[in-house]
């Protein structure tokens, strides 16, 4: 379990928490020093490894119940905003999480043996400084000015994962 209060590998680049203040040539957690713990997973072929946030209950719940039909490890991320630490309404947490979703920042996939099986494809792309701009966390990223380079970096690593596990319908597509 990461809370987001405290800095773990888990914490994502540029993100503010209390042990990694927003100061310096590179505010908040460093880039390169995060870890994707479900591509970890995937890579050492569990059997079964899903993602999934609290916007898609429906979802998670068959997620659940797909792992929990399953012998040997099995291993399930689940995307649950902290208004604590990340500095949100309690009321907002859902449309956070879709946010994380939208963006792409967060893929929704399964996997099984190490290889993509299901995606939650992005019904409707939001640019990231859409998901990161309600978070204190990620304050800094706007005051006193926007930081169009992080920002930048943040929508390529994004970018990256809707590639990656094929995340936009054909529509969305470009």
């Amino acid at each position: 379990m990461n809370t987001g209060v405290q800095r773990s590998g888990a914490t994502p680049p540029a993100a503010r928490t209390a042990t990694t203040q927003a100061v310096g040539e590179e505010p908040g957690a460093l880039f390169g020093q995060g870890k994707s713990l479900p591509l970890i997973a995937m890579a050492h072929e569990i059997p079964y490894v899903a993602t999934a946030t609290v916007a898609g209950l429906r979802d998670l719940e068959a997620k659940v119940h797909r792992a929990m039909g399953l012998r040997g490890a099995r291993y399930l991320h689940v995307l649950v905003p902290c208004p604590l630490g990340w500095g949100t309404a309690s009321c907002d947490t859902v449309r956070i999480a879709r946010l994380a979703e939208q963006s792409g920042l967060f893929p929704v996939f399964e996997a099984v043996d190490g290889e993509v099986t299901d995606v939650t494809p992005i019904r409707r792309q939001v640019p990231v400084e859409e998901y990161l701009r309600p978070q204190k966390r990620y304050a800094h990223l706007f005051e006193p000015e926007v930081h169009t380079d992080v920002l930048a970096r943040l929508q390529r690593a994004a970018d990256r994962n809707i590639a990656r596990f094929g995340l936009l319908t054909q529509e969305e597509a470009p």
